[in-house]
């Protein structure tokens, strides 16, 4: 738990302590609900955990399904408005600024996956939509309020409606987080 909070100090200079994180970070407290919702999901306790959904929708306005996947060191910053639907798929050290929706495009697909697959140590900004059975490459930047329809490669910033790939990343302070 520790290197949790220890991410989320190296990604936020607002963060001081434990305890603010704890009871001032609304992304913080969805994901940690989050994980005990997935853990009911898993052992068959579907309707508590999703009971435990709509309450944290409810009272911190940040919407993940019990039956998502999610790695380690997720971070949900500020939150308001983030949705991660039932079949996304989120890697280690994902960062997501509010607003952002991982959703589905159709009701069924041959893979039995709707939502998007988010590779480690990507950033997705403000407002970004990322829709279908889509992966996001590892250590890539999604641009704010950009649309993504189509598969992003790793190590490259998207940006746009729809999004197009803009560049490789190549800087030193993104590739501290990879």
């Amino acid at each position: 738990m520790k290197d949790f909070f220890d991410s989320i100090k190296k990604r936020d200079p607002a963060a001081r302590n434990v305890l603010q994180i704890l009871l001032l970070y609304p992304g913080v407290q969805a994901v940690i609900w989050y994980r005990v919702a997935n853990f009911l999901y898993r052992c068959g306790l579907k309707l508590i955990a999703e009971m435990i959904s709509y309450v944290v929708r409810t009272v911190l306005n940040i919407e993940i399904h019990p039956a998502a996947t999610i790695g380690k060191r997720l971070f949900i910053d500020h939150g308001t408005g983030v949705v991660i639907g039932a079949t996304a798929i989120i890697g280690d050290d994902v960062t997501i600024f509010h607003g952002v929706t991982l959703g589905g495009t159709s009701t069924r697909t041959s893979s039995g996956r709707r939502h998007p697959a988010v590779e480690n140590s990507v950033l997705i900004g403000t407002g970004a939509k990322i829709l279908g059975a889509i992966t996001i490459g590892e250590g890539s930047r999604i641009g704010a309020n950009a649309v993504v329809l189509q598969d992003i490669p790793p190590y490259t910033t998207a940006v746009g409606v729809p999004s197009v790939v803009k560049k490789e990343i190549t800087d030193c302070y993104f590739a501290d987080y990879i």
